[in-house]
């Protein structure tokens, strides 16, 4: 009978002891696992929403909840920005582009965000069916809406003032269903999307094409008086981080908030969290090791006669304590496969809990994050140091004393 045979049958002859064993190493696997999936979901949702964002403006307040309302729309914006800045910001030679969004209305629970084709285009959406906008009061559905919604091309539907619904239904002012976007596993998956003119035709009561039937002069005295919530802006010239921030904040009065930094920021209040989980998770690992430890140090004990007998048939001393490592080993691949079924089980969970609650869209169950390997080495090391001692204590044991000891005990 060949060693990892053998030791498996050693391993389960003490079935309360194992099952304990691994429900502990298992439990603080689970939780290394967990941290380390949920911490990289985050991450790379983050990157996601905000690639290729140099930086976003809008009204003065807290450069966080500017990030997280005018990139991830999960805060309410701090308040709207003359139309006439975005235009002046569009044109200073250190800004690629401009993208504006126009918040106010919602739908069912989702925002309604008023922008250009720039913005879908910037996260290289496609269309599953219908066009983009190409006029007023028309709009595009993101993935997750129409699923949520039900709605098709051609759909009709009101929006309602405010962001979080149950406000005001504009129903002088309905919406045309004309696309739906597939899914991108980004922010867009969750908005409604239209064109700014939409926004401001809604809030100012004018009707499509009443504007353009308006003498000049009043044109422009509503032109004057419009505005956007905020703009997502990319840099020219990666020296336009140094100048460009402060240019808006000192000489006009809009905020701009760095993305990247107040991210950072965020994920470091954030890393709390999770360093208080690890050193929960390292606990129970310590634990588990030193379970362990005692279990396989009472069976070189228990296992007196049958290592004589081993010896006597002929076993050297590196076969019997490679019995234990053997042993040991078993408990690291059986606790390493259920801790990361476990972490990925509870990842999912999570996911399916921020998609439910906030519309944030993680990446697939089943992703294996570089780190991720950090759990299958911990449970070899934890299972391998406790079983050292022993294993050196079965290699050292000599034969003679064995069967004396044997004896005595029968």
């Amino acid at each position: 009978m060949n060693l990892l045979t053998l030791s498996w049958r050693y391993l389960w002859s003490r079935p309360l002891a194992s099952a304990l064993n691994l429900l502990l190493l298992t439990l603080g696997l689970a939780s290394m696992g967990f941290v380390l999936l949920a911490q990289d979901r985050i991450e790379r949702a983050f990157e996601r929403d905000l690639q290729d964002i140099d930086l976003v403006v809008g009204a003065k307040g807290s450069p966080l909840q500017l990030i997280l309302a005018g990139v991830f729309h999960l805060d309410v914006p701090p308040g709207n920005v003359p139309l006439a800045e975005v235009r002046a910001l569009a044109r200073h030679p250190q800004v690629a582009q401009v993208i504006p969004l126009s918040l106010g209305d919602s739908v069912s629970g989702f925002r309604i965000v008023g922008s250009t084709h720039d913005y879908p285009a910037h996260y290289g959406a496609t269309l599953a069916q219908g066009t983009l906008w190409t006029a007023p009061l028309q709009a595009v559905l993101g993935a997750q809406v129409a699923q949520a919604t039900g709605w098709h091309v051609g759909q009709p539907f009101v929006g309602e003032h405010g962001l979080g619904g149950g406000g005001h239904a504009h129903g002088e002012s309905p919406y045309t269903v004309v696309g739906v976007l597939r899914p991108c596993g980004c922010v867009l998956d969750r908005l409604v999307l239209t064109d700014t003119t939409s926004v401001w035709a809604v809030h100012e009561g004018l009707a499509p094409g009443e504007f353009e039937g308006l003498s000049a002069e009043d044109r422009t005295a509503i032109e004057a008086e419009r505005e956007v919530t905020l703009a997502l802006v990319r840099y020219n010239t990666p020296m336009a981080a140094i100048g460009l921030p402060r240019w808006v904040n000192s000489t006009t009065k809009m905020q701009a908030a760095a993305p990247a930094l107040e991210i950072t920021r965020l994920l470091t209040l954030v890393g709390t969290g999770t360093r208080v989980l690890q050193g929960m998770g390292a606990v129970l690992l310590l634990v588990a090791g030193l379970s362990v430890f005692i279990a396989l140090w009472s069976a070189v004990r228990e296992r007196r006669a049958d290592t004589a007998l081993l010896r006597l048939l002929g076993a050297p001393p590196r076969r019997v304590a490679g019995l234990l490592l053997c042993e040991a080993l078993w408990l690291a691949v059986l606790t390493s496969v259920a801790g990361l079924l476990l972490a990925q089980g509870l990842t999912a969970l999570l996911g399916w809990m921020w998609m439910a609650d906030m519309g944030l869209a993680t990446t697939a169950a089943g992703h294996w994050p570089p780190t991720l390997w950090g759990v299958p080495v911990a449970a070899l090391g934890v299972a391998l140091a406790a079983a050292a001692v022993p294993a050196i204590s079965a290699y050292r044991s000599d034969v003679a004393s064995l069967l004396s000891s044997s004896r005595s005990t029968t």
